[in-house]
């Protein structure tokens, strides 16, 4: 039975280092997504402001795949038990992959998407993805955060601390700590000192930012001309 363990994490691990949205950019629009931001992250975000929304997307989706995979497999085989403190290393597998990728270690992402992918392995159990999800739309939409390190450690430090206070299975629970581990120190060693210096917490409720975006709404009037040529003619009110 160790033998199956090992096997899906070491399949988790290789899974995870396959950089996607490194790869996928550097192929369809030959671009290093690593070289033109300035985090040099080889993440989906910076897959989606340099390759477009399609090619962003795309990204997501194997990001969250190559999470997804190799616990899902590990959670319905039965040569695996999810009440095995052992079964923490397979949701620990592949982010760490993303992280420390196989032959390029230093090079590797800061794992959110992976990690979501990791949680949402362990369907029918949604919570642990929902608890994750509920805490990043909280820091991004409600108790702002800036910036997009210093939320995502946030985020993820109160997604460990609220696994270990739930009922979920206690591999899961050791299994989040380490993931939310990995991700925070992935954030903390990308978090430049100038962003530490600006970082600052911004409360604001959410039917306040809509108030103050209708002050000045922008209005679009779309005009046809000859051969169908559609230009914006914008109107400040």
């Amino acid at each position: 039975m160790l033998t199956a363990y090992l096997f899906y994490s070491f399949f988790g691990y290789l899974s995870g280092s396959v950089l996607y949205s490194y790869l996928i950019p550097k192929y369809f629009c030959h671009v290093d997504v690593r070289t033109v931001n300035e985090d040099q992250n080889p993440g989906a975000f910076n897959a989606f402001s340099v390759a477009g929304p399609r090619i962003g997307l795309l990204c997501v989706l194997c990001d969250i795949g190559k999470g997804f995979l190799p616990v899902f497999l590990a959670a319905h085989s039965s040569a695996v038990s999810m009440s095995s403190w052992i079964f923490a290393l397979i949701l620990l597998a592949p982010v760490a992959g993303h992280a420390w990728p196989f032959l390029q270690p230093a090079k590797g992402g800061k794992a959110i998407s992976v990690s979501f992918g990791v949680l949402l392995g362990l369907l029918p159990d949604l919570r642990p993805a929902l608890l994750l999800a509920a805490f990043y739309l909280t820091f991004s939409l409600i108790l702002i955060i800036q910036p997009h390190n210093l939320r995502s450690i946030v985020s993820f430090s109160g997604f460990a601390v609220a696994a270990q206070i739930s009922r979920f299975l206690p591999s899961v629970r050791l299994g989040s700590l380490l993931v939310s581990l990995v991700v925070c120190f992935r954030h903390l060693f990308s978090l430049r000192e100038h962003e530490t210096e600006n970082a600052a917490f911004t409360i604001q409720s959410l039917s306040a930012k809509i108030r103050k975006k209708q002050k000045k709404r922008i209005i679009f009037t779309v005009h046809l001309k000859q051969r169908q040529t559609i230009y914006f003619r914008r109107i400040d009110t």
